[in-house]
């Protein structure tokens, strides 16, 4: 009697088990639409980029400088937005990846996370992450050209000529420091202020990114290594961040992404409406991809005339975006496949 009845317990949970779960099926179908949703809206807008902007796609179109009245579809091109895009991404992630290692390296491994100082970090870190993009160009504005770049060409002004002497008279180096040109060099928007600008903007994204990283290294490998010998700055530099790199570089990515379509942050700090030339240095200012996107569909006197360089100019930014995240995807693979061949 007992068997029986505990056979037939059994069943009866085999057939609860078995049972059509109808609130698990109409959610997961539900996650799924929406995701289908999204990636269906995202295939609409490419393909709508591709369809209107490849026609006017050529390589006049990327490798020309174009004249001052840039809405003439046979006469302009983008070749200064190209450059200007790609340098002042490329200089922000100098600044950008150095800085927010080393703020995530002392977050978790050297501050206690209860400290007020810890606290007041990630509080800042926290809050920078969601200020609008506009308020870090007047940022830019007021501190790196009307603070920082102002004080440099008072600096270059008054102690300009005596470095130059002794720079010429032991290095040979001739810089031209001289105090007889009064117009602003560094005190003005520029592509390094711009770029300064994208990196304190980024900064969260790095920072939250590396601290994912570090934190998933097992902590048996720095007991391991404090074990063996080595310092804890060791451990860091040759354990933790190894095996972290290819977080980092997540982040870097993570980063580029963003800052390469952000237009309000390079608007007062560097970005140009013409330039007839390449920017050299700096402290010149430069074209950019996205601010060019918004003159011509603000500016032009002609909009039907100008769609098809706007849809072109589009699909090259965005071109520019993927080319810069699958050189950092590269070399993140690559990165991966030596720590895998070394463990």
């Amino acid at each position: 009697m007992n068997a029986q009845t505990t056979n037939a317990r059994t069943e009866t949970r085999h057939f609860r088990a078995e049972k059509f779960d109808f609130w698990s099926f109409f959610f997961s179908g539900l996650t799924g639409m929406a995701t289908l949703f999204i990636l269906g809206i995202l295939a609409t807008i490419l393909l709508n980029i591709v369809i209107n902007g490849w026609s006017a796609i050529s390589w006049h179109f990327v490798s020309t400088i174009p004249k001052k009245d840039f809405f003439d579809a046979n006469t302009t091109g983008v070749l200064p937005m190209i450059v200007g895009t790609a340098f002042r991404v490329i200089v922000m992630t100098i600044f950008v990846i150095p800085v927010g290692v080393i703020t995530a390296i002392y977050l978790t491994e050297y501050a206690a996370n209860t400290s007020l100082n810890t606290r007041i970090i990630r509080a800042a870190v926290n809050n920078l992450a969601g200020v609008p993009s506009i308020v870090f160009g007047l940022f830019g504005l007021g501190f790196f050209i009307n603070f920082v770049g102002k004080n440099m060409d008072r600096g270059i002004s008054n102690f300009g000529p005596s470095l130059d002497n002794i720079l010429q008279k032991y290095l040979h180096i001739h810089l031209h420091l001289s105090a007889s040109d009064s117009s602003p060099v560094w005190g003005q928007p520029a592509l390094i202020w711009a770029s300064l600008t994208l990196a304190v903007m980024t900064l969260p994204v790095v920072i939250v990114a590396t601290e994912e990283s570090l934190k998933a290294i097992p902590t048996g490998l720095r007991e391991a290594s404090l074990a063996l010998g080595a310092t804890k700055l060791e451990t860091i530099l040759k354990i933790v961040l190894p095996q972290a790199l290819p977080g980092i570089m997540t982040g870097g990515i993570l980063a580029v992404s963003r800052a390469a379509g952000e237009v309000a942050p390079i608007l007062f700090t560097g970005v140009a409406y013409y330039m007839a030339s390449l920017p050299g240095h700096l402290s010149d200012q430069f074209m950019d991809l996205g601010y060019h996107i918004f003159v011509l569909a603000t500016q032009s006197p002609n909009i039907e005339q100008t769609r098809p360089i706007l849809y072109a100019t589009v699909l090259v930014l965005l071109m520019l975006t993927f080319a810069l995240n699958i050189v950092a995807i590269l070399i993140r693979a690559r990165v991966r496949k030596k720590l895998r061949a070394m463990g």
